[in-house]
C-alpha cells in the first residue's frame, strides 16, 4: 500500500488547534496523542477535546492512547467517532478482548509497543489488530531523536505479517523526518507519524508531500 503521512498535533499550536489541523489537510490522517501523566510523564488532552477535534477535522483521526487502564478508556475514544484507536499493549490487561471491542464500535484497532517491549510478546496478537505501532522514541514527548535500534523490530514485524498474510499496517512514531523516514520505510513501515518535522516546516503541504515521496521505497 501507499505510504500514509499522519501529522501529530502534539506539535501544533493548541490555542489555534482547528487552524493547525486544517493546515495538514493534504496528509492522510490526523494523529492525536492522548497522555495521562501516569503511563507517560506528560499530560495532553482527553475525551472532550478529541470529540471536538473529530467534529472539525478534515481528515480521519488516528488516536494514540498513552494512558493507563486502556481496557476502560480505549472504547470510549472509539465511541467519539475516532476512526483508529491505538492502545499500548503494556497498558492493557486483556488486549485481545479490547481489540474486539474497539472493532465492534467501528474503529480500526492499533496496538503500540514501547522500544523495550520485545516483538515476541505481541506476535500472537497480530491477527486481531489492524495496525502495529512501533515506537521509535520513548513515548511521552515530541521532538526526540529517532531510535535506529528499532529498525530490526520493524523488519521482524513486517516479516511476521507477510508470512501470515495479514492485512496489518506498521506505523512508526518518533523522530520521523526527511532524514529518517526512508530507513523506516525500507524496514517495512507504511504509516508515518511526524510532528515537529511537519509543523516546524515553512511550507507544510510541501513537507507532507516530501515525506510521502521519501517513504515510497
Amino acid at each position: 500500500m501507499a505510504a500514509l503521512i499522519n501529522p501529530s498535533i502534539l506539535s501544533a499550536d493548541f490555542v489555534n488547534l482547528e487552524r493547525d489541523i486544517r493546515a495538514v489537510a493534504d496528509a492522510d490522517w490526523v494523529h492525536v496523542d492522548v497522555m495521562d501523566n501516569h503511563f507517560v510523564p506528560n499530560l495532553t488532552i482527553g475525551l472532550p477535546v478529541v470529540e471536538r477535534i473529530r467534529e472539525v477535522s478534515p481528515l480521519p483521526l488516528d488516536v494514540h492512547l498513552m494512558i493507563e487502564d486502556a481496557d476502560r478508556w480505549a472504547p470510549q475514544f472509539a465511541e467519539t467517532g475516532a476512526q483508529s484507536v491505538t492502545f499500548h499493549v503494556e497498558a492493557a490487561a486483556h488486549p485481545e478482548k479490547l481489540a474486539k471491542e474497539i472493532r465492534r464500535l467501528g474503529a480500526r484497532v492499533g496496538m503500540a509497543v514501547k522500544p523495550g517491549t520485545p516483538l515476541e510478546e505481541v506476535e500472537h496478537l497480530l491477527p486481531g489488530i489492524d495496525m502495529l505501532l512501533v515506537m521509535t522514541v520513548e513515548p511521552g514527548f515530541g521532538g526526540q531523536s529517532f531510535m535506529d535500534d528499532q529498525l530490526a523490530k520493524i523488519s521482524a514485524a513486517r516479516a511476521l505479517i507477510s508470512a501470515s498474510d495479514l492485512d496489518v499496517w506498521i506505523q512508526v512514531d518518533g523522530g520521523i523526518s526527511r532524514e529518517t523516514i526512508a530507513r523506516a520505510a525500507e524496514a517495512g513501515a507504511n504509516v508515518f507519524v511526524a510532528g515537529s518535522a511537519i509543523y516546524g516546516a515553512e511550507d507544510i503541504p510541501l513537507e507532507i508531500e516530501t515525506l510521502r515521496r521519501l517513504a515510497e521505497v
